[in-house]
C-alpha cells in the first residue's frame, strides 16, 4: 500500500474471491460455475468471430442483445442494462441511489460484496439479521420505508423468498429502491423479473456467469423501469462506457438463442442438487433447502474450516466462510453427478 492511498481505504477491507490455486489438479466446488462448456453455437460464433473488427470499440448500448434479451424476458430493450458482470451493475446501483443521507438495509448473512461496494462509496447502511433457521425475515421488510438490496435465492445459504413474498416488500416501500439479485437464477427460485413492468422501484439483476457458462465473459444483465436503467447508465458513461467487450456481446447473443441447451443443462444441475443433497444427509449432515446450483451444509462435531481443509488435501475445494452464525458451515458448489459422486466418495473418507 502506496503512501497516498486515501485514508479511507487505508484500512479497508475488500472483497475476497474464490481461490484458483495451481499447484495440483482440484475438483473444483468452490466458485459456483457451472459444470457444462457453452453452448455449441457460442464454440462456433467464437470461431467465425470477424477478428478484424476488434480494433474497433464495441457498441456501448449492446442494442442487439438488449433486443435479444427484452423478447426472452418480455420486457422492452429500455428495460435492460449491460454491464461487465452482475457486480458492475450492483456498484453502479451503490452509486446510483444511496449515500450518506440514506440508508441501505443488508442482510447479515449474505453476499460480502453488498458490505465492501457499501463502505466504498461511503453509503450509510444497516445489518437485517436472518431468521434462526437462516431464512430471510421477509415480513420484516415490509413497509420499512429503507432502500433494499436482497439476494434471491440467497448466498451462501441458497435459501429463496417467493415472488409473492417479493412483490409484498417491494409494493410496501414505494418510495424506495429494491434490487433484487438473482445471479443464482435458474435454479429452481422464482424470478421477480415479470413485477418490473408493474413496479418503478424495483431493479432485478442477474448475470451469464452460472446459469449460461459464461463467467469468463464477464458479462451482467439488470431489468427495470426504463429511468431506473437510465441511472444505471448514467453511472456506467461516467466510470467506462465501453463496459462489454465486442466478444462477450457477440458470444451472449448467440447464447440468448441458445436458451433451451442452458434450461437443460440447468435441470440436469437441479437433479443433481438434489441427489447430493440426499446422499450427504445420509451421511449426517445437516443441509439447507437451497434454490442455487450450490448446497449448504453442516456436520455435527465437524468445523467448517476442518471440513474445508480436510476435504482440500484430498483434492477437493469448497468454500468456507469465518463468520458469526456460519462457521460451522460450508458452501459446495453443484456439479455432475460423477463429480458429486466423487465428492460423496472423498467426503466418507474425511468423515470417516
Amino acid at each position: 500500500m502506496s503512501r497516498f492511498i486515501r485514508e479511507l481505504y487505508k484500512d479497508f477491507k475488500s472483497y475476497m474471491p474464490g481461490e484458483q490455486p495451481k499447484d495440483r489438479k482440484y475438483l473444483k466446488l468452490n466458485t459456483n460455475e457451472s459444470p457444462f462448456p457453452p453452448a455449441p453455437e457460442v464454440y462456433q460464433a467464437m470461431r467465425d468471430a470477424d477478428m478484424e473488427q476488434m480494433r474497433l470499440y464495441p457498441d456501448p448500448t449492446g442494442s442487439k442483445l438488449k433486443g435479444k434479451l427484452a423478447q426472452l424476458y418480455k420486457v422492452q430493450p429500455g428495460n435492460i442494462f449491460l454491464s461487465n458482470g452482475s457486480d458492475d451493475i450492483l456498484n453502479f446501483a451503490f452509486m446510483a441511489w444511496n449515500d450518506s443521507a440514506d440508508t441501505l438495509v443488508i442482510p447479515d448473512v449474505t453476499y460480502s460484496f453488498y458490505e465492501v461496494a457499501a463502505k466504498l462509496h461511503e453509503v450509510n447502511y444497516e445489518i437485517k439479521p436472518l431468521k434462526e433457521d437462516l431464512t430471510v425475515d421477509w415480513q420484516g421488510y415490509i413497509g420499512i420505508g429503507k432502500n433494499l438490496i436482497l439476494p434471491n435465492p440467497n448466498a451462501p445459504t441458497g435459501i429463496a423468498l417467493t415472488r409473492v413474498q417479493i412483490e409484498a416488500i417491494v409494493n410496501s416501500n414505494p418510495d424506495n429502491v429494491i434490487v433484487i439479485d438473482e445471479a443464482y437464477a435458474g435454479f429452481g427460485a422464482e424470478s421477480a423479473v415479470p413485477l418490473t413492468v408493474k413496479y418503478d422501484n424495483l431493479l432485478v439483476v442477474q448475470t451469464f456467469s452460472k446459469s449460461r457458462s459464461f463467467a469468463g465473459g464477464r458479462l451482467g444483465l439488470a431489468v427495470g423501469d426504463e429511468a431506473l436503467i437510465q441511472d444505471l447508465t448514467k453511472m456506467q458513461y461516467s466510470t467506462n462506457p465501453y463496459a462489454v467487450n465486442a466478444m462477450s456481446l457477440i458470444l451472449a447473443e448467440v447464447a440468448v438463442d441458445a436458451d433451451l441447451y442452458y434450461q437443460e443443462n440447468l435441470q440436469s444441475i437441479i437433479e443433481s442438487r438434489e441427489y447430493t443433497a440426499e446422499r450427504l444427509r445420509e451421511l449426517g449432515f445437516a443441509v439447507l433447502p437451497s434454490k442455487a446450483n450450490f448446497l449448504y451444509i453442516k456436520l455435527e462435531g465437524f468445523g467448517g474450516r476442518e471440513l474445508y481443509e480436510r476435504l482440500k488435501e484430498r483434492g477437493v475445494l469448497v468454500r468456507h466462510f469465518a463468520k458469526p452464525r456460519i462457521d460451522d458451515y460450508i458452501r459446495v458448489t453443484i456439479g455432475t453427478k460423477p463429480q458429486m459422486d466423487e465428492l460423496i466418495a472423498v467426503m466418507s473418507e474425511v468423515i470417516g
